[in-house]
């Protein structure tokens, strides 16, 4: 087991603490962004302790209050940190390796770390490539072949099985089911919704709260909930470009660039407003980030501040 700085545990505690309290300040949020920023163990200790309060707050309230009541202590505090810690810090899941995974995500049977891509060939033969931060389990019960993604984005490309040739195979989020009609296809699961991009073949959409379906064809993509799917649209020739470790923009805002640009690299990456409309095209590398932003401070009128490694504002210059 990897072990956490208790310094940190207690830090996190008392933040945790005052964010959450009615006098919380300005200058007590800048203080805790800076904190955040120290170290990638600093930030992925804060969303964990975020996590575990969002639970608490989920009980019912005689419950949840008698939790959260209860450690009002420092150390107290510090032991219901511990708590969460010890149930995600294991060797096997790089509590030091900063990932940005849902709490369903640490138990998934592959998973990626920020800025990792991986290739999974699953029993029938298919393959899944894992994009940043992802996650996913199979299920293959012989009725069907089920992959349940619980996080981040993938590209499945099925295997053409005579043993599975009955088993329809299917991934799932929580928005609902896709059902590949033997195909290549990605999915990237947002806050709110689910994309599906085909690439070859077709895949049925069927949304976890409606009894409508929905055949999505190669060269499209939808957007769908657990309610209904909107309309389709055209598929952009770059779907797949983070496939060959590449984020393609054009005439992208400054802003959504680095949006995406930060699913790739741990920590904080943040855009001053008065920079956030400026545009970028091209095509950049994700495997080093950090010159992808040395190329925008050349190219732009930009300059990247970095309250620390993990912390990093670009602002005009």
């Amino acid at each position: 087991m990897t072990a956490v700085d208790a310094r940190i545990l207690d830090e996190a505690a008392h933040w945790l603490a005052r964010r959450h309290a009615s006098d919380f300040s300005d200058a007590e949020r800048a203080e805790l962004l800076r904190w955040r920023g120290q170290s990638a163990v600093h930030e992925h200790v804060w969303q964990q302790a975020e996590r575990l309060k969002e639970r608490m707050n989920a009980l019912p309230a005689p419950m949840g209050m008698a939790v959260l009541d209860r450690p009002s202590r420092a150390a107290g505090r510090r032991r219901l940190l511990k708590t969460a810690t010890l149930a995600i810090a294991t060797p096997a899941l790089g509590w030091l390796v900063y990932r940005s995974l849902p709490w369903q995500a640490w138990h998934a049977e592959f998973r990626t770390a920020t800025g990792e891509r991986r290739s999974v060939t699953l029993a029938d033969g298919s393959r899944i490539l894992l994009n940043t931060a992802s996650a996913i389990s199979a299920d293959f019960d012989g009725v069907s072949r089920r992959v349940r993604q619980h996080a981040g984005e993938i590209l499945v490309e099925t295997a053409h099985s005579a043993r599975y040739a009955d088993q329809p195979f299917i991934v799932q989020t929580g928005d609902g089911d896709m059902q590949a009609l033997g195909t290549r296809f990605l999915v990237r699961m947002h806050e709110q919704g689910t994309t599906l991009s085909v690439l070859d073949g077709a895949v049925r959409i069927t949304p976890a709260r409606s009894p409508r379906s929905t055949v999505v064809q190669a060269g499209e993509r939808a957007e769908f909930d657990s309610h209904a799917v909107r309309p389709l649209a055209a598929l952009p020739s770059e779907a797949d470009a983070w496939t060959h470790g590449v984020l393609y923009a054009q005439d992208m805002r400054l802003e959504d660039f680095l949006a995406e640009l930060g699913r790739y690299r741990p920590g904080i990456l943040q855009c001053a407003p008065e920079v956030a409309d400026l545009r970028v095209s091209g095509t950049f590398q994700l495997n080093d980030t950090t010159r992808v932003l040395d190329l925008l401070a050349r190219t732009l009128p930009v300059r990247t501040e970095a309250r620390t490694r993990y912390w990093i504002r670009v602002t005009r210059r």
